[in-house]
């Protein structure tokens, strides 16, 4: 049986690790050890570590379950455990809830209503309970709901607990692409492109997002450098698949040969992915950069991966078109039911229309 100090050692190799799926497996590891030996703090700490770092790998599934068991722990003897640390977590999951369309609305509010009281019964700022109102918002498509939370936690002065500035900088982005306002996408944009705010995910994430709103002001040649460096941060890493699909996007307009290598490198990734949104978008923008490839290059095969679950011939380009657009469109009327509207089904139509 393993000992406390196998668990030490597993965690101080797993925090020497970037995060990825070799560090997730280690906490995944030290948390089982943890629980075998009734380890029960240090098996919060392993969760606490697992949550972070599947959050930020893309495995927003294991971070789910490693918060519930967190959660359960801190209500049960909350004297024991840290409550910053919770309330960390607390956040990064708020962040993915609204991505698996299984959880619905009222139990989203639910737990960000709880959040809140948790928060101010510690003593942080309100602020961060407006910035994931804020969030969460955006992500059920109630953007007058989204503006009123966004001028709320804009008026509130950041706290230690607030999430780093680059993040929500993003976020803010995010919002002004939803409302339809290019020009204030890149604004907002600008304190991340000339370098002054930055972490793990941004640049990686805005260098993306800005791709469209700067094919629709005509300023190309800025996109392509973007999306040339854009592309090589962010090759190869699960936690993307929402970026190749902005990357796809744009490449669809401006080289659909470039955007058929995107595709092709990264399927796998998008296949086997645990965030349900993110791939339902990759899979929308395959078949919209499919329908416009198949008519510049009618007889070419697709290269998919051996566990690609589609019986067709990959040289059928406009079934493959079919099956893409399928599947996105079921995703999308799970989620159009869960939210109450028809937002992310709109969202798809102007894809499939563009």
């Amino acid at each position: 049986m393993k000992t406390e100090m196998d668990f030490e050692d597993l965690m101080d190799e797993a925090y020497g690790l970037p995060n990825g799926t070799a560090k997730l497996g280690m906490l995944e590891e030290a948390a089982r050890v943890a629980d075998v030996n009734g380890m029960e703090e240090e098996a919060y700490e392993a969760r606490s570590e697992i949550v972070e770092t599947a959050t930020f790998c893309g495995y927003p599934m294991k971070a789910l379950i490693a918060f519930s068991w967190q959660l359960g722990k801190f209500d049960q003897q909350p004297e024991r455990y840290d409550e910053e640390t919770l309330m960390w977590s607390y956040k990064w999951i708020l962040g993915e809830l609204s991505s698996f369309p299984e959880v619905s609305r009222d139990k989203m509010m639910e737990l960000l209503e709880d959040f809140g009281r948790r928060f101010k019964s510690f003593g942080y700022s309100e602020r961060s309970y407006w910035y994931y109102r804020f969030r969460i918002s955006m992500d059920l498509g109630e953007l007058e709901e989204a503006g009123t939370s966004y001028t709320k936690f804009r008026s509130m002065d950041r706290d230690f607990m607030s999430d780093c500035e680059a993040c929500e900088q993003d976020e803010i982005m995010r919002y002004w692409l939803l409302v339809g306002d290019d020009e204030k996408v890149l604004e907002a944009a600008k304190p991340i492109l000339k370098g002054r705010m930055s972490c793990a995910e941004i640049p990686h994430l805005t260098l993306s997002e800005i791709l469209m709103p700067l094919y629709r002001l005509g300023r190309i040649d800025e996109a392509d450098k973007h999306q040339a460096k854009g592309y090589r941060m962010i090759k190869g890493h699960n936690d993307f698949v929402q970026s190749f699909a902005e990357q796809m996007d744009y490449l669809a307009r401006t080289n659909p040969a470039k955007g058929i290598d995107v595709l092709e490198e990264n399927i796998v990734l998008a296949m086997d992915h645990e965030d349900p949104f993110a791939k339902m978008m990759f899979y929308a923008r395959a078949a919209q950069l499919l329908r416009r490839w198949a008519d510049e290059s009618p007889g070419y095969r697709l290269r998919l991966p051996a566990s690609f679950p589609y019986e067709g011939d990959p040289g059928d380009l406009r079934k493959l078109v079919d099956y893409f657009a399928a599947y996105a469109k079921a995703a999308a009327d799970k989620y159009d039911q869960r939210n109450g509207n028809q937002h992310v089904s709109s969202m798809l139509s102007e894809v499939f229309n563009s």
